[in-house]
């Protein structure tokens, strides 16, 4: 079975300001981006080890803190940085094309 990715406007360029978390439903995705050093980052939003909104954690350079139990998430490919969060997080490819984010899904 082959599946297609698309293509999906997800907010304009600054609704995330540099240093903000933003937490968004695309269908049935719950996707997380993130504005590090004005560099765009899209992740699934909900944390693997319990079910956390990590649009409410903390953004740092080694990436998200989960608000629960403090698990980090690195940005560029979603592998957690430290327990108890063993299993990555989905990361989505991002453009931005003028001054809207786009995600592919």
């Amino acid at each position: 079975m082959i599946f297609l990715s698309e293509w999906i406007k997800a907010c304009n360029l600054d609704q995330v300001k540099e240093g903000q978390l933003f937490g968004f439903t695309h269908d049935d995705k719950k996707i997380l981006l993130a504005n590090l050093k004005g560099k765009i980052y899209a992740t699934d939003l909900i944390c693997t080890h319990a079910d956390a909104d990590l649009s409410t954690g903390i953004l740092s350079d080694e990436g998200v803190r989960c608000p629960l139990h403090l698990s980090v998430f690195n940005l560029e490919n979603g592998e957690p940085q430290n327990l108890p969060a063993e299993t990555p997080l989905k990361v989505y490819n991002v453009k931005i094309d003028d001054s809207k984010i786009y995600l592919e899904v």
